[in-house]
């Protein structure tokens, strides 16, 4: 009895555990592709739990607002630009790896990849 109580918690734990949101957290390269070209730019991202907060844009000096939604291993970005300035995407959706986050742009006009950005020693 003991036993199957043991792997039943084990189970139960592994179950629990796979179904937590990714981490995102921190600073990314991002690299979007197109028919018309290549864009690239950076982001950076802070997760507590399943909320996500953080910015995208061509450099750290020029973010653009973002609003996102991660769901497991599936993180949703919509854009809010400001007046006067262009994003090349309204919203993109990816699959979150451990270092890597690849997906779709706009229902797939293009695609989007973020690479986490290695720390400095």
């Amino acid at each position: 009895m003991f036993r199957r109580l043991a792997w039943l918690s084990l189970f139960l734990m592994l179950c629990a555990a796979s179904a937590l949101a990714a981490d995102i957290t921190g600073r990314w390269n991002v690299k979007i592709s197109t028919p018309e070209g290549e864009i690239v730019g950076v982001a950076s991202f802070t997760q507590t739990g399943a909320q996500v907060r953080g910015w995208l844009g061509p450099s750290e000096d020029q973010p653009i607002p973002i609003t996102m939604s991660l769901k497991g291993n599936k993180l949703t970005i919509w854009t809010h630009p400001e007046p006067g300035r262009n994003v090349a995407f309204a919203r993109c959706d990816v699959t979150v790896t451990q270092d890597r986050m690849k997906g779709v742009i706009d229902s797939n006009k293009g695609t989007i990849e973020f690479i986490r950005a290695k720390q400095a020693p």
